[in-house]
């Protein structure tokens, strides 16, 4: 690779790992939320406990001293990206030109206008599968509570709030089974643009959600295990800490949970672990039927064309 001897280089990373130093955490109990088209959630804890519905439980996996838990959800943003593609009229395409905003910002104005529950509507946020805590990719998405008067931001809020409790029924699963979750920390693209989602994601939660300064964590990330691997000596860092709070950097701005909106947040999450209980691990094979049926006449289908 043409580098002189002696120069430091640190072992590879996975790129959501190392945005957890990048959005300045190196302590246990403190979740990181990876906001984009899906979502990752990432916690070190100082005892490596064995429990169920995780992607991934890696000793030294982010820090050494720390085994590190992986959990997400395999569609966040790609369902939004989803539904304004597929379902937003023209009407309110132009009307969104008209106040010079892009279609996302115009729909989430008018969403943060719907009240708590989206009117009714609730989904099931399995767009892609269920990759933690059911771990089944054949899951597909849900929505209920349709009505005539339906309007599409009230089905674009109901699908955010539907990931608020994917996320709530992550971070219950880990502190259900003795993984302390104390802290909310969040990085990504939608940290960075969706106002709307990260006040519902803090009102779901009933945590206060923190915001990585830099948009770029996992690459932070990366940075600052380099300099931990070229030391003090060469003009780096001796500790994960140190090179954490000299380079990691949160933002002015924090989600703090409305106290009025958790309480009737509790109301609508306790109907979606119904419909997460009942279609998770109850009827899911109706689910997974119609992925097959749709799938044996894809198949009919492509054979008579050729």
């Amino acid at each position: 690779m043409g580098l002189l001897p002696n120069t430091p280089v640190a072992v590879s990373i996975i790129d959501a790992h190392a945005a957890v130093l990048g959005t300045s955490v190196y302590d246990a109990g403190k979740m990181v939320l990876a906001l984009g088209t899906s979502t990752c959630h990432l916690v070190m804890n100082k005892e490596n406990i064995e429990i169920d519905g995780v992607a991934g439980i890696v000793e030294d996996g982010i820090l050494p001293g720390f085994a590190a838990y992986e959990s997400g959800q395999s569609a966040v943003g790609d369902i939004f990206l989803w539904f304004v593609r597929n379902y937003i009229s023209s009407e309110y395409i132009e009307k969104a030109k008209e106040k010079n905003l892009d279609i996302f910002q115009y729909i989430e104005e008018l969403a943060a206008k719907i009240p708590v529950g989206s009117n009714g509507v609730l989904a099931l946020d399995w767009w892609n599968g269920n990759r933690s805590t059911l771990m089944d990719a054949d899951l597909s998405g849900m929505l209920i509570g349709l009505t005539l008067n339906t309007k599409p931001e009230e089905i674009y809020r109901a699908l955010i709030e539907a990931t608020a409790f994917g996320t709530l029924t992550i971070i219950d699963n880990h502190v259900n089974q003795g993984i302390a979750i104390d802290e909310l920390y969040a990085t990504g693209g939608l940290a960075e643009k969706n106002d709307l989602l990260m006040q519902i994601y803090a009102d779901v939660t009933g945590r206060e959600i923190k915001v990585a300064e830099s948009s770029q964590a996992a690459a932070l990330g990366a940075a600052i295990i380099g300099t931990v691997a070229a030391g003090k000596s060469n003009n780096g860092y001796d500790s994960f800490e140190d090179a954490v709070k000299a380079m990691a950097k949160l933002k002015d701005v924090k989600y703090i949970p409305n106290e009025r909106n958790r309480e009737m947040y509790q109301k609508v999450y306790s109907e979606y672990k119904k419909l997460y209980k009942e279609f998770g691990t109850g009827i899911m094979k109706t689910m997974k039927n119609l992925k097959n049926i749709r799938n044996e006449i894809s198949l009919i289908n492509n054979l008579e064309k050729e």
